[in-house]
C-alpha cells in the first residue's frame, strides 16, 4: 500500500507541474454520461486574446448576418479532428490574418459538458492584419483596439476576457498552462480533493481499487462540469456531505486529443478541489454557527474511498500555496 500511495503523490507532482496523466477509468457518473462527440453532444469554443506592443487588443469584425459589422475577439468552434491549439491557430488566421502562438490558457468557461469555451492568451508570429479588401464569410476585417475608443461590440462578455488577458500579460498569476495531448473519451474531472487542517496537514481523497488513485468523475449534461467534484464528495461522505462546501478552485492541467471523432473528443480537467466546513450553518434560533476546527477530514462512509495524508513536502507545500492563493487556471461555470 505504501508504494501505491507513493505513486499517487508522484502523479500529483506531475499534475502540479502542468502535465497530464492517462485516464484509464471513471469512478463516478459514467452511467449518466455519454462518450463525447464533437458537434453532437459537446461543443468546444476557442477564443484568442492577443495584444500588440501598445497593449491594444486584436479584434475582428463579424460577417455573420445576426451580428453583422459588430466586433469581437477572434473565436470559433473547434472542428472535428482538431486539437484545441489547432483550432485556435486556424480561427486567428481565418478571422484576423495572423499566424499566432498560444502562450497560456487564461480561463475556461462552461455550461456543462455540452458547451465549453477555452480562452487563450496568444502572440502574433507572422502574417498581416486582415484588411476590408480581404473580407469573406469568416470576418470583414481585423483591427487593434485601444479599449477606449467606442466600438460596437457583439457581446460585452469579452470585456472580462480582455481584462483577464491584460492582467496576465502584465503580471502572470498562474503558470503557463496549455492542453496536454492525451486522449479521453468522456468529459471528466480528475480531482485532487484536499482537506487542510489548522496545523496545515493536507489530506487527499482517494479511490481504493483497483489500486489507490485520484477520483475521476464524468460530467453530466444537467450540471456544471465542476459539479463532478460534488458527486464524488457525496458518494464518499454522504453523512457529512451537507456539512461541507466543495469548491473547485481551478485547473492544474487540461487533457485533450480530438483526433478520433467520437473516441477522443473528451476532455479531462485535472482540478484542485477544497473540502471545507460549511461556514453558513445556523442553529435553531437562526444564529450563525462557527465551523468546527477539524483536526482530521470527515470520515468516509463509503468503503470505496480513503483519506491519505500527503507526505512529500514539495507536494504538500504546493497544494497549500495553490489553495491559499488560487494561483491556478480558473474554471468558471456560466450556469
Amino acid at each position: 500500500m505504501e508504494a501505491e500511495l507513493e505513486r499517487v503523490e508522484e502523479e500529483m507532482q506531475r499534475l502540479l507541474s502542468g502535465q497530464g496523466s492517462e485516464v484509464t477509468a471513471c469512478d463516478v457518473g459514467l452511467e449518466q454520461s455519454k462518450p463525447a462527440s464533437l458537434r453532437n453532444n459537446v461543443s468546444y469554443i476557442v477564443c484568442a486574446v492577443i495584444f500588440n506592443h501598445k497593449e491594444e487588443v486584436l479584434m475582428v469584425q463579424e460577417a455573420k448576418q445576426d451580428c453583422y459589422k459588430k466586433w469581437y475577439l477572434p473565436a470559433g468552434r473547434v472542428e472535428v479532428g482538431e486539437s484545441l491549439q489547432e483550432a485556435l491557430l486556424r480561427e486567428v488566421k481565418e478571422e484576423a490574418g495572423f499566424e499566432c502562438e498560444p502562450i497560456t490558457l487564461l480561463l475556461i468557461q462552461e455550461q456543462g459538458p455540452q458547451w465549453i469555451r477555452f480562452i487563450f492568451l496568444a502572440k502574433v508570429t507572422g502574417g498581416t492584419i486582415k484588411s476590408p479588401s480581404a473580407a469573406d464569410q469568416e470576418s470583414l476585417q481585423a483591427a487593434w483596439w485601444d479599449r477606449r475608443t467606442p466600438l460596437a461590440l457583439r457581446g460585452q462578455d469579452i470585456l472580462r476576457l480582455i481584462e483577464f488577458g491584460l492582467k496576465y500579460h502584465q503580471d502572470p498569476w498562474h503558470p503557463a498552462t496549455l492542453p496536454t495531448d492525451l486522449s479521453c473519451r468522456h468529459v471528466v474531472q480528475r480531482l485532487v480533493l484536499v482537506f487542510i487542517t489548522p496545523e496545515e496537514q493536507v489530506w487527499i481523497l482517494l479511490v481504493k481499487a483497483p489500486r489507490p488513485h485520484l477520483p475521476v468523475a464524468a460530467a453530466v449534461k444537467t450540471h456544471a462540469v465542476s459539479w463532478a467534484s460534488n458527486m464524488v464528495a457525496q458518494d464518499a461522505m454522504p453523512l457529512s456531505y451537507y456539512e461541507h462546501n466543495v469548491n473547485t478552485l481551478g485547473v492544474f492541467s487540461l487533457q485533450h486529443n480530438g483526433r478520433q471523432h467520437g473516441k477522443t473528443d473528451g476532455v479531462c480537467f485535472n482540478t484542485l478541489v477544497a473540502l471545507e466546513p460549511d461556514g453558513a450553518r445556523r442553529d435553531e434560533d437562526g444564529l450563525r454557527l462557527e465551523p468546527p476546527s477539524a483536526l482530521r477530514p470527515p470520515p468516509v462512509d463509503n468503503p470505496r474511498y480513503l483519506w491519505h495524508k500527503v507526505q512529500r513536502p514539495t507536494v504538500r507545500d504546493a497544494l497549500l500555496d495553490k489553495s491559499r492563493k488560487t494561483s491556478i487556471l480558473p474554471l468558471h461555470s456560466l450556469y
